[in-house]
């Protein structure tokens, strides 16, 4: 069974398996016992230890492994003292010629990451081991199965300044917004007559009109008063605007993309919907051509949609951009090609709108060639799904970032990927990646992840690849699933090579895979930036991490729809069984209108646009 195969059936049995963690939780054996889903692959309970050791070169040794308390181990250890020499060699002695090793000697043996995850469920007493061996106690009082590993010894649970220096040091600077107490050092000087008149002609002076417009344009952030509510009868998992405001597209769960007329961003009017013929689950991503004439769609699969956006065309036949197909022949296979079954988790055009790039369950990243119809590009550089992917220049489609499940999101640049390695890693995440978005500009990335934090980074202050490549990315994560489980603030946890500028914490990163953006240069100067969450809000923050408001969908649909009686009770997101008319939402994702004070927010049964 291929990876792509694996990762798509243990998501199909979860509520959302768009949204997708590094664990399984198997509840056939004991409660409380977490099987890694890499692990499971390479190691069965029921197999004989002497298989499992056969496949790591230990053929040559046989090993009697035996569970014991602490004082038959310490008993075992003082008998066996005696040693007998073999060619100046000095051996312990054994008996029968097998070696009894205990488990804590077998532990400290095997120092490897895998093979301690082998072992963890068969820990004495259930519970886990810390890096001496020892059994870890410290798990919560009352607690019926062990969540999270054991943190990582001198890991730093500092919690991130707010609001951060360095993200006032940026607001200062005016790439994020218009400063209004930013006064050029230069006009300190005596100000002469052709200074005054090129400061004029220039219109540069602090009391012109379009900088006061620009300072009280950025400041207006949409209210909680809905504008306009429309249901679907299938949850909404993404939608945006296009880049000059005229095109709001939305992709549902039914396999329907519907297109709206939004150059009255207070008026929309609905005029088209594209398919996905034989999706698998819902229809994860959409992305708009530059041109707004295409819009690519994906699924499940490794088969992208591409429909005309035109509303004059009747053929509503979309067509199919097969990712696996790399130009050879004996690739075909049914449906368009996939003769390689994976699922295509996120998908971008190019600033050209020639290519476009994919992040897919087999651990890779995808360039297809529109033109050429076939993938030109293939990277397998990570280590998990990558969920993520977007270009980092609007004018260049040579720099590339990928997020993954293995918490880490890597810069590729495909003019200099002879040896097919990153140019760069940004490391700092603890737990995957939900979204990756560039600010288009080629040097500012927003990520966030399922440590419940959103990250700014710049591409100067990347990670080398040497560098990163000498620490273990999943030595820093927790294990945490952010389908099932709740985020306590105290199991927060910084990480150690955390290359990010700013962290920005609050909102909510549970139950599906949730999106962040910068906001619009045109409507607020690329002041702020927004995530979605699963409380129900869009939370936007200003660059120094404080928040600067909160968009409360939850309260704005409240009980704006009647139930259905033929849809299934748990599609309405009740809060508890106790109250059966409780109303709970989650926002998976936000658009920010280009030149408007108006956001549209995605949630299952509803799209929202709220007005400032």
């Amino acid at each position: 069974m291929s990876s792509g195969e694996r990762t798509i059936s243990s998501r199909s049995q979860s509520p959302d398996p768009s949204s997708h963690a590094t664990n399984l939780y198997d509840i056939t054996e004991a409660e409380g016992e977490w099987l890694d889903e890499d692990d499971s692959e390479y190691f069965d309970p029921a197999e004989d230890f002497e298989d499992t050791f056969e496949d790591d070169g230990l053929s040559g040794v046989e090993i009697d492994f035996s569970l014991s308390s602490s004082d038959e181990i310490a008993e075992q250890e003082g008998s066996e003292t005696e040693t007998e020499t073999t060619q100046g060699r000095t051996q312990p002695a054994s008996r029968g010629g097998a070696i009894q090793v205990s488990h804590a000697q077998i532990m400290r043996l095997f120092g490897h990451a895998g093979l301690r995850n082998l072992f963890a469920p068969h820990t004495l007493g259930n519970q886990p081991l810390d890096d001496n061996g020892e059994e870890n106690q410290d798990e919560e009082e009352g607690a019926t199965y062990s969540r999270r590993r054991r943190r990582t010894k001198g890991s730093s649970i500092s919690v991130p300044a707010v609001p951060s220096e360095c993200g006032q040091r940026l607001m200062a600077t005016g790439i994020f917004g218009d400063n209004e107490y930013y006064e050029d050092k230069l006009r300190k000087r005596k100000k002469r007559l052709v200074r005054r008149l090129m400061y004029r002609e220039l219109g540069t002076q602090s009391a012109t009109p379009n900088r006061m417009n620009r300072l009280i344009s950025q400041g207006l952030i949409p209210s909680s008063n809905a504008d306009t509510i429309i249901h679907y009868d299938a949850r909404c998992y993404s939608g945006q605007f296009s880049d000059d405001g005229n095109f709001f597209f939305s992709c549902a769960q039914d396999f329907k993309v519907r297109m709206y007329d939004t150059s009255n961003p207070y008026k929309w009017k609905y005029y088209k919907t594209a398919v996905y013929p034989y999706g698998q689950w819902t229809i994860t991503d959409a992305s708009l051509s530059p041109d707004n004439k295409f819009l690519a769609y994906s699924s499940i699969r490794s088969i992208v949609c591409l429909a005309s956006t035109d509303p004059n065309l009747s053929d509503d036949s979309p067509l199919f951009l097969d990712f696996s197909y790399m130009g050879q022949r004996d690739q075909r296979g049914p449906f368009g090609g996939a003769s390689s079954h994976f699922g295509i988790w996120s998908i971008r055009f190019s600033g050209d709108g020639r290519e476009v790039v994919a992040g897919t369950s087999d651990h890779s990243v995808y360039v297809y060639d529109i033109e050429a119809k076939k993938s030109i590009l293939k990277i397998a550089g990570h280590s998990d799904d990558v969920n993520a992917v977007c270009f980092g220049d609007n004018t260049s489609p040579h720099i590339l970032y990928s997020g993954s499940d293995d918490t880490l999101i890597k810069v590729w640049d495909r003019r200099s990927m002879g040896d097919s390695r990153e140019a760069g890693v940004f490391m700092g995440h603890t737990e995957g990646l939900t979204y990756v978005d560039s600010k288009g500009d080629g040097r500012y990335v927003l990520s966030n992840g399922k440590d419940q934090t959103m990250k700014l980074w710049d591409l100067r202050k990347m990670m080398p690849t040497e560098k990163a490549s000498r620490h273990d990315p999943a030595r820093y994560s927790t294990g945490f699933d952010y389908r099932f489980m709740a985020f306590s603030e105290a199991e927060y946890q910084t990480h150690p090579h955390d290359c990010s500028l700013v962290t920005f914490r609050g909102h909510r990163v549970l139950k599906t895979l949730i999106r962040c953006h910068f906001s619009p240069p045109g409507s607020t100067d690329s002041r702020y930036v927004y995530s979605g969450s699963e409380d129900g809000s869009v939370y936007v923050y200003h660059m120094d991490a404080t928040l600067a408001g909160t968009i409360d969908v939850n309260k704005a649909t409240h009980h704006s729809r009647p139930k259905d009686p033929d849809l299934y009770g748990h599609q309405y997101e009740m809060r508890s069984n106790r109250n059966p008319d409780a109303w709970k939402t989650c926002v998976r994702d936000a658009s920010w209108h280009p030149n408007a004070p108006v956001v549209a927010g995605k949630k299952p049964f509803l799209k929202v646009t709220a007005e400032g």
